[in-house]
């Protein structure tokens, strides 16, 4: 097939904050030859990941951020990330705290899919999983 998938891209009213949060979570970095400070304000950032996967963030004058699971405010779409143990989704959620996410809806304790879900500091909504056995 012909179309690949370039990057997912976040509309955000906070570009560099949500590009850092989202890289010090994921641990990726900046394209190379663009090095930013935080004192640089850009209206658009993207973060590469280890396999070259891209996220994106778009300046945007207002974002309404979901109110999920109340239907008020739909989320839309969301991001899914997985860890390798509970033990690894454990310390990822209290990084994802510190960082600023909120919860929104934790099942860390289901024995079939541990789970949390979060809004990033724009409001998009967010899982981590710990899923050992990523062939399903």
């Amino acid at each position: 097939m012909g179309i690949h998938l370039r990057n997912v891209v976040l509309d955000t009213t906070d570009v560099p904050r949500l590009a850092e949060f989202y890289r010090r979570l994921l641990g990726w970095r900046y394209p190379d030859g663009f090095e930013v400070g935080p004192e640089d304000y850009l209206d658009w950032r993207s973060i590469v990941g280890p396999e070259g996967q891209r996220l994106s963030f778009q300046q945007a004058e207002s974002v309404t951020p979901t109110t999920w699971p109340d239907p008020a405010v739909p989320q839309q779409f969301h991001l899914d990330f997985l860890v390798d143990s509970v033990e690894e989704l454990e310390d990822q959620h209290r990084r994802a705290l510190a960082l600023g996410a909120e919860v929104r809806m934790d099942r860390s304790d289901d024995p079939q899919e541990p789970l949390r879900v979060y809004t990033d500091p724009s409001g998009h909504t967010f899982c981590l999983f710990a899923w050992p056995d990523r062939s399903q």
